[in-house]
């Protein structure tokens, strides 16, 4: 017996609506990663983007456990000398939102080309409005 391997041209996309509000941070990136990597699907193939689309919404509402709010920091560089930024993960949350969920998700997909193709299949809005309803996406409970 052969073992499967999807095509590229075979693959078939669908859209995933996940609401983050009052779920945690961890939780919510967990569960688009796999959907964004296609690991909940039978013809999951590790070296094709197999996974399907994902729209996160209510980002700004995700929840932190313990003292992450204060004590989580994340950092920037410029790559010019002294060019480090820190900031908490308290100031991500009001300023910034979807990146500190985008940045959760990226570092759960694989590095390089294939993770980054993954990457773009995700959308992430601070509220409840988003632009793609018109894809029919199928709302996820955590």
């Amino acid at each position: 017996m052969k073992t499967f391997m999807l095509r590229k041209e075979d693959v078939v996309t669908k859209w995933y609506l996940i609401d983050a509000e009052g779920k945690t941070l961890g939780s919510v990136a967990t569960k688009a990663a796999h959907i964004l990597r296609g690991k909940h699907k039978v013809t999951y193939t590790p070296h094709i983007n197999c996974g399907d689309a994902v729209i996160i919404i209510n980002a700004s509402k995700v929840k932190l456990t313990g003292d992450k709010l204060n004590k989580k920091i994340y950092y920037n560089h410029s790559g010019f000398p002294g060019g480090l930024r820190e900031r908490t993960a308290k100031e991500m949350k009001e300023k910034y939102p979807v990146e500190m969920v985008e940045r959760a998700v990226k570092g759960m997909l694989p590095k390089g080309p294939l993770g980054r193709d993954m990457f773009r299949k995700l959308y992430v809005f601070e509220g409840a409005e988003h632009n793609h309803e018109a894809q029919k996406p199928e709302k996820i409970e955590l």
